[in-house]
């Protein structure tokens, strides 16, 4: 599959899974600790570090705005930028006071350096394996000197097929990714790893999850 055709498929399918997801994912974080602890701790690195400074952090592939609103609740100055015209949509209605772009996180319209960090919540998880270090060098280029970047994934070292997924048909791939092979790309992007957690999957999850911080120097 082509990077256009990929896009393409992943953008149709949250597009037409938008409503459904935001309904059934609404209240996920709350049974999920570890998951809240990574992101209190992200908030509080790019909200109290001198190389945050208060600058804007952007959610990429941030979906229904469930987590920018969240790191909104935590004091961070934060936007949505998302593939899927529905889930900015939705995002937009359900959180009218906060800032949604569709946008590809390929290719952010962001100019370098400016931001004092990055969320990408599962967003890379249908990037394939040799299409991360373009996606991370990316990233790269809008933190500012000291902006952190929070990785959340799907921990192993393999690839699902979804043909279905809440509650309809969709086309796409999920790719579990090892931690180690997400840090070492990450420093080849100069992002250096402030900390990891992998926790064992909850009752509705098939994987272990990932969760990575990174700062750049």
């Amino acid at each position: 599959m082509t990077e256009t055709s990929y896009l393409s498929s992943v953008r149709a399918s949250y597009d037409a899974v938008a409503v459904d997801y935001a309904r059934l994912l609404s209240a996920e974080l709350a049974g999920k600790p570890l998951d809240r602890a990574m992101l209190t701790a992200f908030a509080e690195y790019v909200r109290d570090d001198a190389g945050g400074g208060g600058r804007a952090v952007a959610d990429l592939g941030c979906g229904p705005g469930r987590v920018t609103a969240h790191l909104d609740g935590l004091g961070v100055r934060v936007f949505g930028v998302d593939l899927s015209p529905a889930m900015v949509a939705v995002a937009r209605r359900t959180y009218p006071g906060l800032r949604f772009e569709v946008g590809s996180m390929a290719a952010l319209d962001v100019a370098d350096g400016v931001l004092g960090g990055a969320l990408a919540w599962y967003s890379t998880v249908h990037t394939p394996p040799c299409g991360l270090p373009a996606l991370f060098a990316e990233f790269a280029r809008v933190l500012a000197p000291g902006g952190y970047l929070l990785i959340a994934f799907k921990a192993g070292d393999d690839r699902i097929r979804l043909d279905h997924a809440y509650g309809h048909p969709v086309d796409l791939d999920v790719y579990r990714t090892p931690p180690e092979l997400i840090a070492g790309l990450l420093a080849g992007a100069g992002l250096t790893e402030a900390a990891r957690l992998v926790r064992e999957p909850g009752p509705d999850e098939k994987c272990p999850q990932g969760f990575l911080l990174a700062r750049k120097g």
